[in-house]
């Protein structure tokens, strides 16, 4: 039987091999796979197979007219030429020119799925050209997905589709967690720890993700420094690279604490500097899911999070983490101070972090989920 063809298009290849690695693999035994994103073969080597190809097409991240349209162009004509039975798209940009693309070139099967709206935390005319745009990616797919439901609320509460177009695979999560390589780990805990100087009786609170002022790292720094000038024992453990130039200002609020601010770029390990902590902390203004929430969790850390769509799918409040206004650093002082306080509080949060990762969002179970999903809509 003809193997069908699927094209998955992407603005960046790091997406790809971070959150599409297991839906690659595991597509890759019943389809013929094609990867369109920027840079070169060796950017997705690992995924590259007898079923796995790779075209290049640069798409930029922001608003560029002209090269958007030459992007636009070469997609549709290479959709058109190589008679894909499926377009299947991620990431705000390549979802736009990928759903427009498909739909110029007839493509049977126009996917895209949400990961999260920029124009979320927007107001005024970018903010309504930034949602107009998803309400034309969502009019040229024929099929959506969003990676948490509470995001699937958002979009049909703003009429970005309509309602019950846009599904949810299981509880959520674009890819799961890998529950073996997310694991607790003395070993990296201590060599982590013995590097930084910490004791293994300090409280280590941890950022991980792109450092930017919508991740919410200035208001965490900000909450460190006033938790820090009252207990000597806590460490702030932020890693990953500075997204939007942030990381001259996070020195600033953290002058003087030097010792217990850690700062590290980006990491192809996060699991090891998870291990290393106690507490995981996304204080972010806007997110699709909190893949990384759930990773931690997986690990044994409970979260302190921002109570906004996405992330109330990541965390169960009181029970694996607790939430804090957006923004609002008082509240977030109280998490934090709550959590290196009581610490049968914070245990008993990790315990049940660690066993709903694992019960809900296993990267097997996602990526079964996904794998029968797309089987289904290829008949």
């Amino acid at each position: 039987m003809k193997r069908k063809k699927i094209c998955i298009v992407s603005t960046v290849p790091v997406v790809l091999n971070v959150f599409m690695h297991s839906h690659i693999l595991k597509l890759s035994e019943y389809f013929d796979v094609t990867l369109v994103t920027s840079g070169t073969g060796d950017s997705v080597e690992k995924l590259l197979s007898a079923h796995v190809n790779f075209v290049r097409l640069d798409i930029e991240r922001k608003i560029s007219i002209g090269k958007d349209i030459r992007a636009l162009i070469s997609l549709s004509k290479h959709l058109r030429m190589t008679k894909y039975d499926c377009v299947f798209s991620l990431m705000p940009k390549s979802g736009l020119i990928g759903m427009l693309a498909g739909f110029i070139a007839r493509t049977p099967v126009r996917l895209h799925i949400f990961t999260g709206q920029v124009w979320a935390t927007k107001s005024g005319l970018f903010r309504v050209l930034l949602s107009t745009l998803d309400r034309l990616l969502a009019l040229c797919s024929t099929h959506l997905l969003a990676d948490s439901h509470s995001q699937k609320r958002f979009l049909e509460v703003h009429r970005v589709a309509p309602v019950g177009k846009i599904k949810v695979l299981g509880n959520g999560s674009i890819s799961g967690v890998d529950t073996n390589r997310f694991s607790a780990n003395t070993l990296f805990r201590c060599e982590i720890r013995e590097r930084l100087g910490i004791k293994e009786s300090d409280v280590v609170f941890l950022f991980l993700g792109r450092a930017s002022r919508a991740k919410g790292v200035i208001d965490l720094a900000r909450t460190f420094s006033k938790l820090s000038a009252q207990f000597e024992d806590v460490h702030l453990l932020l890693v990953g690279p500075d997204d939007d130039g942030v990381d001259e200002e996070l020195s600033s609020i953290l002058l003087g604490k030097e010792r217990r601010y850690h700062r590290i770029g980006f990491t192809d390990i996060p699991e090891v500097w998870m291990a290393a902590a106690d507490v995981f902390c996304l204080p972010s203004y806007r997110e699709g899911f909190g893949t990384a929430v759930v990773e931690a969790a997986s690990v044994g850390l409970p979260a302190i999070v921002s109570k906004i769509y996405g992330l109330t799918d990541a965390v169960d409040e009181g029970k694996t983490g607790v939430f804090h206004p957006s923004g609002d650093i008082d509240e977030i002082f109280n998490c934090m101070k709550k959590l290196y306080e009581d610490p049968l509080f914070r245990n008993r949060l990790a315990e049940q972090a660690h066993q709903r990762a694992v019960n809900f969002f296993s990267q097997d179970y996602v990526t079964t989920e996904m794998s029968f999903y797309l089987k289904s809509i290829l008949k």
